[in-house]
């Protein structure tokens, strides 16, 4: 009888006990183990993210940084040169030292929007992506794609400015309209597939968590979750349109 429990238990896959009363291991859970085993194993190589986190990180401040100390030095020059030479002196440039301000600052958002968006995505979510609306890879690049289009506009009223050779800044216009309309129709038709979680009241709750309360981390609630398995199963039975679970 012992030995036809111990013939079941073993083609059912489970643990079955020795005569002793110690647990014997079957092949079915130990090839289980091993899976388990693998798949954390497998799942923590996502902290090789850490490294790019780091790096684009660095990048974001060393940006922010320059076009700080950029803005400073602009501000005393342009004083500089209108206190001792007067407000003409500064015509048709002090445009253009602003702008390159400015550029320098969105490069350093667009950065800054890959190294937490990338850690958001796979060490922990933050209160912060999720009140920017980058909940996924998808957000991300389009979140991206938004400040390198606003980039690409600063850069060419910064040429526009200067004006130096109409044909220049025509055949910039062109460059510019070209790569700007592509970007443009990539956000639109990959419009509304990002995260069916982009919810109004999730991004509100994240930043009142964030901004008042002070808490970095996500939590993602329950109320979320079935949230965005009501949101698939209505687009996988056609109920309601691809971008319905990003409309804010």
């Amino acid at each position: 009888m012992h030995s036809l429990r111990t013939t079941q238990g073993i083609m059912r896959g489970v643990t079955t006990t020795s005569k002793r009363g110690r647990p014997v291991a079957t092949p079915n859970t130990t090839r289980q183990r091993q899976a388990d085993f693998f798949s954390a194993a497998i799942g923590r190589t996502r902290y090789v993210v850490l490294i790019a986190v780091v790096a684009v990180l660095l990048v974001s401040f060393s940006l922010f940084i320059q076009g700080t100390v950029l803005a400073f030095s602009t501000l005393y020059s342009s004083w500089h040169e209108t206190i001792f030479n007067g407000i003409e002196s500064q015509r048709g440039t002090l445009a253009i030292d602003f702008l390159e301000i400015v550029s320098t600052m969105l490069k350093a958002v667009v950065f800054y929007l890959i190294g937490v968006g990338l850690y958001s995505l796979f060490i922990s979510p933050l209160n912060l992506t999720s009140a920017l609306g980058v909940e996924s890879l998808a957000d991300l690049e389009q979140k991206i794609i938004s400040v390198i289009i606003v980039i690409l506009g600063v850069t060419f009223l910064e040429h526009f400015v200067r004006w130096k050779d109409p044909l220049d800044t025509l055949y910039f216009a062109g460059a510019f309209a070209l790569a700007g309309g592509a970007l443009v129709f990539f956000q639109k038709v990959h419009s509304g597939q990002g995260s069916d979680m982009q919810q109004p009241e999730a991004k509100l709750r994240a930043r009142r968590e964030l901004f008042e309360h002070d808490d970095e981390q996500r939590h993602i609630e329950e109320e979320d979750v079935k949230r965005a398995e009501e949101a698939t199963e209505s687009k996988a039975e056609g109920k309601v349109k691809a971008d319905a679970g990003a409309e804010e």
